[in-house]
């Protein structure tokens, strides 16, 4: 394990937003901190040349040479390497939330089992907006799943229940959530082929982490964890091997820096507008004490 500060690549002035350009596979191993949560949006080895739909219209599978296909068994020791890296970086009470589709949910869950990780649910995003199938040879493509697990079996987890309870009518939450894929004002500063909404991650969020937390994204992409992590009071530490990306992300966190923008942002995401009314010190552009990660 490396004891050497790291140079990030990006450091925002309130130390909330940071980024390390680099293949996580060698970054994780690079430094030494726990953090309390990880969201992991891992390549679907989906890029085969084939046809989707993207925005109404037709467009090839090609998001990159980092989601071009593996084998079954090179897939599965990938998962698994990059879990057990992830594994050795949460808390013990942590906890991490894996996206995925059915091309590598089932490989991600045996990895978490193997590693002796404690699978907590099964999250069905059911996505209220999916694109339509163009070839019609079989049933729209409507849902992503989200696997959530903690590191320890017998440790127990945060899970700010109460609050989740409060989202939904004061009824317990059930592990299908119906929400919009990104919405364009999302899409600002720029777009990114596999973009998360940011109502999904503000939930993720806000049901297993308290305000100050430090959380994790080992696949950054355009950073929707650290712009939901900020727009909470989280911070963030995202890891991505694509200039493009990083940059991108370093511009939606210019962007959300704007308090017109930052406020309207918190208005548009229904979770977070109606949590404000059960924790009032919840929403706040400041992280708990200025604490920043020692290794940067």
């Amino acid at each position: 394990m490396a004891t050497n500060k790291l140079k990030a690549y990006f450091k925002s002035t309130d130390h909330a937003f940071n980024l390390l350009h680099g293949d996580c596979m060698t970054m994780l191993r690079m430094f030494d901190f726990s953090f309390s949560m990880i969201f992991a949006d891992p390549p679907y080895f989906l890029s085969n040349g084939g046809i989707s739909c993207q925005s109404g219209k037709m467009a090839c599978v090609d998001k990159g040479s980092w989601d071009k296909g593996l084998t079954p068994e090179r897939m599965h020791e990938y998962n698994y390497s990059w879990l057990k890296l992830c594994k050795e970086k949460l808390k013990d009470n942590g906890t991490i939330w894996i996206s995925g589709t059915y091309h590598n949910i089932f490989s991600v869950a045996e990895c978490l089992q193997q590693l002796d990780y404690k699978i907590l649910n099964v999250i069905t995003w059911a996505k209220t907006n999916p694109p339509p199938n163009l070839s019609c040879r079989y049933f729209t493509h409507s849902t992503e799943f989200i696997i959530w697990a903690r590191k320890s079996q017998k440790a127990a987890h945060y899970f700010d229940y109460p609050m989740m309870k409060h989202l939904n009518d004061e009824k317990q939450m059930t592990d299908v959530w119906r929400l919009p894929a990104i919405a364009p004002w999302e899409k600002k500063c720029g777009k990114h082929p596999t973009q998360k909404p940011l109502a999904l991650l503000c939930r993720i969020i806000l049901a297993s982490t308290k305000p100050g937390d430090w959380i994790l994204d080992p696949f950054a992409g355009s950073s929707t964890t650290g712009i939901a992590a900020n727009l909470i009071g989280r911070r963030y530490l995202g890891i991505e091997q694509e200039q493009d990306f990083i940059e991108l992300g370093i511009k939606r966190k210019q962007e959300i820096e704007r308090l017109e923008t930052y406020m309207s942002f918190r208005n548009k995401i229904a979770d977070v507008a109606k949590s404000e009314a059960l924790c009032n010190n919840l929403f706040t552009s400041e992280p708990a004490p200025s604490e920043e990660l020692p290794f940067l």
